[in-house]
């Protein structure tokens, strides 16, 4: 069974920097394209980034691209977004996704995963 869990969220000031981070276990991580999704309240959740360890492909959405950087550490089968330039428009419940495939499709939506984690908060104040 996939299961994924999400840490690194919280409170932070515009301009500041997040590091999330999402454990995967049960699956093997070389196969899975590993996502970041995140949703505000009152929208739809939207694809962030996306990351493919075997093949190297990454997304960025248009939203972050610039100011984050994912990565993958295969070792411990955890996947990092680091979030740098914070600002008030990011503040969401950020999710992490897997799903088993030869790449990362771009863009990332949310059909095209079929594995999630609960999430963890990410607010900025300005």
């Amino acid at each position: 069974e996939v299961q994924l869990v999400e840490s690194g969220g919280g409170l932070v000031q515009a301009g500041g920097s997040l590091r999330l981070s999402c454990a995967g276990s049960g699956f093997t991580f070389d196969d899975y394209a590993i996502a970041w999704f995140r949703q505000a309240p009152g929208k739809e959740r939207e694809g962030v980034s996306c990351i493919h360890s075997r093949d190297g492909s990454t997304y960025y959405a248009h939203s972050v691209k610039g100011r984050s950087t994912i990565s993958s550490a295969n070792a411990n089968n955890t996947v990092t977004l680091q979030l740098n330039s914070l600002k008030p428009e990011d503040t969401a419940v950020y999710y992490c996704a897997a799903e088993e495939g030869p790449g990362c499709p771009i863009p990332a939506y949310v059909a095209d995963f079929g594995s999630w984690g609960q999430g963890t908060q990410v607010t900025v104040f300005s």
